[in-house]
């Protein structure tokens, strides 16, 4: 009976821990990268914006950019106008 027990039991660790090192070795986080998002214009603070799509750990397209002062990594709200807009111009600019 206390061999049953210690089997599950490290059969419940050895499961536990590939399933959550699976995704994160891949560099893929298990669930959406932003909480929350910002709609104010903060055009002028952004040095970098990156486009992530929809994928099986979010179902949402996040807009994460990266302001000039500091760093730091803000979510944008993606219906926002000014947003799009941006979304457009980097668009445009991928294009050949």
């Amino acid at each position: 009976m206390q061999c049953r027990v210690v089997c599950v039991s490290l059969l419940l660790v050895i499961v536990t821990l590939t399933e959550g090192m699976s995704l994160r070795g891949l560099g893929v986080e298990p669930r959406c990268r932003c909480s929350g998002t910002e709609s104010r214009r903060i055009g002028k603070l952004i040095e970098s914006v990156e486009l992530f799509p929809p994928n099986p750990h979010c179902k949402d397209t996040e807009i994460i950019a990266t302001l000039k002062t500091t760093g730091q990594e803000i979510c944008l709200d993606p219906k926002a106008p000014w947003v799009t807009k941006v979304i457009e111009k980097i668009l445009a600019n991928r294009s050949p």
